[in-house]
């Protein structure tokens, strides 16, 4: 049974990693230019940084997760794994998700190089796919699990999504996003799903749920009166699973109870957070690292096991 969430906080040391690089490269820049060294050779030497930083988180970021998950589990020769119908489908949107974002920050600090938004979107993305599709090859020397291109197409959706955005319109326009709502169905199954809390939000695929949220402001065309941080968010979750395709009849000789195994989807409003004016640069900087996450809001459910029902605020 594969299960993205234990690669999950490594994604999130990169999007750290990633941002807190940017203002250092920034004051090394201004530092260089203050000391008359040419805009040209400021640029290059901040490129080299960046690249050397991606290249190097990249590779402890591997050999960690080698170290810590693949070697407490049996190896085998490489193969692939057919899992699209596992959870329904609910990984390959976190994969989406997490790809994203790579993506998204991984661009973030190679526009600080002068490179062109051409330039740093294809560098940005082409980080975040590689990240995530290089612990396929991991998984494909695994003997539980292998290798899934559904995977790898998840990763590729994900920085293709964050790419051709960037390219076309220079910002995004369409954000995935993540939340989570406590489901109760880890304490059945606290192996897969999470022993607490913090395990049950990467985990937990009952809780998660995965949005596009849109903003209002510029897919109107720029030119109206609406606040220019304003989303709708339509998310997509699934509830009753205790099991990747199936849920078993007991844990730990344990009669488990039968749920309905069905999804869940959502329209709310959101907030884009990189979109809200500050004159602070540092504020500005956890106002993107939030934009991973869905704004609490009212929501408008509509699931295949009770029809339609309206959620005062929902995370």
């Amino acid at each position: 049974m594969r299960n993205i969430a234990s690669r999950l906080p490594i994604a999130f040391i990169i999007f750290c990693v990633y941002f807190s690089s940017i203002p250092y490269l920034t004051a090394q820049q201004e530092l260089q230019n203050q000391n008359q060294v040419s805009e040209s050779e400021s640029n290059k030497r901040a490129l080299i940084a960046t690249s050397i930083g991606h290249a190097t988180v990249y590779t402890g970021a591997m050999l960690l997760l080698n170290k810590a998950w693949y070697s407490e589990h049996p190896r085998s020769s490489f193969h692939l794994h057919d899992d699209f119908y596992d959870w329904y489908q609910m990984d390959k949107t976190g994969h989406i998700t997490s790809t994203y974002h790579l993506s998204r920050l991984s661009y973030a600090a190679f526009m600080h190089t002068g490179i062109s938004n051409k330039q740093a979107a294809l560098w940005g993305s082409a980080s975040g796919s590689l990240f995530l599709s290089t612990v396929e090859i991991l998984d494909g020397f695994s003997d539980e699990w292998g290798a899934s291109l559904w995977d790898v197409s998840a990763n590729t959706l994900g920085s293709l999504s964050f790419y051709l955005q960037q390219v076309a319109w220079q910002e995004q326009r369409i954000i995935w996003k993540y939340s989570y709502t406590q489901s109760g169905m880890g304490k059945y199954r606290p192996d897969l799903l999470g022993y607490n809390l913090a395990e049950n939000l990467l985990k937990d695929y009952n809780g998660q749920t995965h949005w596009l949220s849109f903003n209002l402001h510029s897919i109107a065309g720029g030119n109206n009166s609406l606040p220019v941080w304003l989303n709708i968010a339509i998310g997509h979750s699934a509830i009753g699973l205790l099991g990747s395709r199936y849920n078993p009849q007991d844990f730990n000789g344990d009669l488990l109870p039968e749920f309905k195994r069905y999804r869940q989807f959502y329209i709310s409003p959101d907030i884009d957070f990189a979109r809200i004016p500050t004159r602070y640069k540092a504020l500005k900087g956890v106002l993107n690292m939030m934009n991973f996450i869905k704004f609490p809001a009212p929501a408008l459910e509509y699931n295949q096991g009770k029809g339609v029902s309206f959620h005062l605020v929902f995370f």
